[in-house]
C-alpha cells in the first residue's frame, strides 16, 4: 500500500513481538491500573502518555493485556476522554507550530506545501471521526479555529 501524499511505497507497519495475554510477572489488578490510569488522565496526559507513564513506573508492559480493552476505551468507560481525538489534535498541534513557522518565514514554499497536505490529512481524519461519532457533527476544521484549540 502506498503513503497518503508520495508515490512511494513506504514500509511495512511493525506488530507486537509479544501474545496479549498478562505476563505472570505483573502483579498489578485490573481495578488498580484503571484507577491509575483514570488519574494519569485527569492530570492532562494523553492515552498515549498515560500508557507510557504506567509502562515505565508500574512495569504493565501492555494495558490491554491487564484489562482486556485498549487504554483509550477503558478511559472513555470511566468518561475521562478528550472532546478530540489523541491523533487529530497532535496534527491540529503541528499545523499551528507551521503557520507559526510560515508568519515569520512566509517564502518557505516547501513547508507552505506541508502545511496544504497535513491540512487535507486533517479534514480526512475529521471525516472519518464524524462518520464513527468521536467528534460533533458540525466540527469542521479552520485555521484560526485550529490556533484556538492547541491554545
Amino acid at each position: 500500500m502506498s503513503r497518503i501524499h508520495s508515490g512511494r511505497k513506504g514500509r511495512a507497519g511493525s506488530h507486537r513481538p509479544y501474545p496479549l495475554t498478562k505476563p505472570e510477572w505483573v502483579t498489578i489488578t485490573n481495578e488498580e491500573l484503571v484507577a491509575q490510569a483514570v488519574q494519569l488522565s485527569k492530570s492532562g496526559r494523553s492515552a498515549a502518555q498515560v500508557g507510557q507513564q504506567l509502562r515505565d513506573s508500574m512495569g504493565v508492559p501492555s494495558a490491554r493485556a491487564v484489562t482486556g480493552k485498549r487504554l483509550e476505551a477503558v478511559l472513555a468507560d470511566a468518561g475521562v476522554h478528550p472532546e478530540i481525538p489523541d491523533d487529530l489534535q497532535a496534527l491540529l498541534k503541528r499545523v499551528v507550530h507551521l503557520q507559526h513557522h510560515l508568519e515569520t518565514h512566509p517564502k518557505d514554499l516547501a513547508n507552505r506545501r506541508g502545511l496544504s497536505l497535513m491540512e487535507s490529512r486533517i479534514r480526512r481524519l475529521a471525516r472519518y471521526y464524524r462518520q464513527r461519532r468521536r467528534i460533533p457533527e458540525n466540527w469542521r476544521y479552520s485555521a484560526r479555529g485550529a490556533a484556538l484549540q492547541v491554545e
